[in-house]
């Protein structure tokens, strides 16, 4: 429309010129209306192709940190995967492949070999080498830093240079997990230059990890171009990267916390992914021509939480009483759809060590009125359950609320931001809470030790705060055992111990689900929940 009314004027002021009149100058104006206006059709097409070679992906809520060795949320991983590398990977199978390593071997009991790729660099010009990978192993495990994914690796005790492209990592007991943690997203490795910025910061009173994640310098597919925390990551493809072309030339994560703006944003195509999709939004999604959903398996725990040092759930008759009246089935088919195996233990059977044969509590309301009124609650009690903003928890908290009613727990439920209730459940200020976690590395030793080992609590897992010596033990024992069948068997143990406890309620390893653009090609969801981007683009 615009185009037909500017060239309409030009031609209304050539037919008003006099009869006989030259007119070369109104037609040399209508030329150069016309030039100008094909100038900005080709820039407008221009910026539509540029804008159709971008992804967003909406994410509920923000990152907490990009620094691999602190933020260690579904959001911050899933924006620094695309920013950072790891010496090894694992793929939707759990299969290990090779990362910027090319070999990594356990050539003794307590000492692994790792073999890097050469001539890869850094965003920033930095090469990769052995020496680097030395400093980001030094750095996480650093004391004064303080990194919260720590545990995964502080069985190290020296990191030795064999040569430009080797090294040599001596551990203080064999660790048969080791290269798998490795492939968590605490293993990335940053830049060298930027870790001598945070330092330098931190000797100034800076935080650990602010400098870091104000400039994530990695040698990943793509790198920060711009961010706004709270609001948007918007980053552009590493045109250098070794692993080959990334896909689409801009990826954007933006936060989206409400469930239905998400969907809306997806259908209209101002998004191309959404995560974090409820599953009653599934067949809408489905329906439309314009969008799909990648449904993929899981390796992650949902599950109803108790702060084991608040009472009333410093009483594991209390704990007990709870699990007792909750109905997993009811809560998988009202508030998911489904779309989840019902959780009997605190691992997901695709991960090592998960058992399925552990003593479990079965719901009985009757059994659970005599735990209450044998722990002094005959006449009931009050608490809260704390939850993040989204549907699928306020369903499965009001399911909850009914559930316990009849037993007498009058359940309050409070709703919060996902970030400030990840914050808030971390420093052990909700009595109950809803919370999941992944089990990325797909070994039981980091589904259960950050979870439920005492030197754990808070952000690095153990958000229940429980402490069970005997559980620290046996924990600590299959971190050691080089036998595949007697890590079984310690971790059968420890999950019975931790099942009889009640520090919480295993409620389902969900489907995980996501929304997306129905040409978007090669998105995988890694059973950990986090995303596999590498090379997503949308088809032709």
């Amino acid at each position: 429309m615009k185009k037909v009314s500017a060239l309409a004027g030009v031609f209304f002021l050539a037919a008003c010129a006099g009869e006989g009149e030259p007119v070369e100058e109104e037609s040399g104006g209508a030329e150069e209306a016309a030039e100008n206006q094909q100038n900005d059709n080709e820039e407008n097409d221009a910026d539509e192709e540029e804008e159709a070679d971008g992804l967003t992906i909406s994410m509920q809520a923000d990152a907490q940190s990009l620094d691999p060795h602190f933020g260690n949320d579904h959001y911050s991983l899933n924006v620094k995967r695309a920013i950072y590398d790891t010496l090894v990977m694992t793929d939707e199978n759990l299969d290990l492949h090779m990362g910027l390593a090319t070999s990594f071997e356990q050539i003794e009991p307590e000492t692994w070999e790792i073999e890097l790729e050469e001539d890869i660099v850094f965003h920033d010009g930095e090469e990769l080498n052995a020496e680097v990978v030395q400093l980001n192993i030094e750095r996480m495990l650093d004391p004064e830093l303080g990194s919260p994914v720590a545990f995964m690796f502080d069985m190290i005790e020296e990191v030795d240079i064999v040569d430009d492209h080797t090294l040599q990592l001596h551990t203080e007991y064999p660790f048969a997990p080791l290269r798998t943690h490795f492939a968590h997203p605490a293993g990335q490795i940053i830049s060298p230059d930027v870790i001598e910025a945070d330092y330098a910061a931190v000797g100034e009173g800076e935080d650990p990890g602010s400098v870091v994640t104000e400039n994530p310098v990695g040698t990943g597919f793509y790198e920060l171009e711009e961010q706004e925390p709270g609001d948007y990551y918007e980053l552009t493809q590493n045109e250098d990267y070794w692993r080959g072309e990334a896909g689409a030339e801009h990826l954007t994560f933006e936060v989206v916390p409400e469930d239905l703006t998400r969907v809306g944003e997806l259908e209209t195509g101002e998004a191309d992914v959404i995560g974090h999709l409820n599953p009653n939004d599934v067949e809408r999604l489905e329906e439309n021509e314009d969008t799909d959903v990648a449904r993929y398996d899981s390796a992650s725990l949902a599950y109803l939480g108790f702060q084991t040092e608040l009472a009333p759930f410093d009483d594991a008759d209390v704990r007990r009483a709870v699990a007792k009246a909750v109905n997993k089935e009811d809560i998988i088919s009202s508030a998911i759809g489904g779309a989840a195996l019902q959780a009997d233990g605190p691992l997901a059977p695709p991960v090592f060590g998960s058992s399925d044969d552990l003593d479990v509590i079965e719901e009985d309301l009757e059994a659970a009125e005599e735990l209450l009124a044998g722990a002094g609650y005959e006449d009931g009690l009050e608490t809260e359950i704390w939850i993040d903003d989204s549907r699928v928890d306020r369903d499965i908290a009001e399911i909850l609320q009914a559930q316990l009613a009849p037993i007498g727990i009058d359940l309050e439920i409070e709703s919060l931001e996902a970030g400030v209730h990840r914050d808030y459940i971390s420093d052990g200020e909700a009595p109950m809470f809803i919370s999941s976690w992944g089990t990325v590395t797909g070994d039981a030793d980091y589904g259960l030790y950050p979870v439920f080992h005492s030197s754990n609590h808070g952000i690095s897992g153990n958000r229940t705060f429980y402490d069970n010596e005997d559980v620290d033990e046996l924990l600590e024992a299959a971190r050691q055992e080089e036998e595949d069948e007697e890590r079984l068997a310690l971790y059968h143990d420890a999950q019975q111990i931790i099942m009889n406890d009640v520090p919480m309620v295993p409620l389902y390893h969900r489907e995980h689900l996501a929304g997306v653009s129905s040409d978007l090609e090669n998105f995988v969801i890694h059973p950990s929940s986090l995303y596999d981007l590498f090379p997503v683009h949308k088809g032709n």
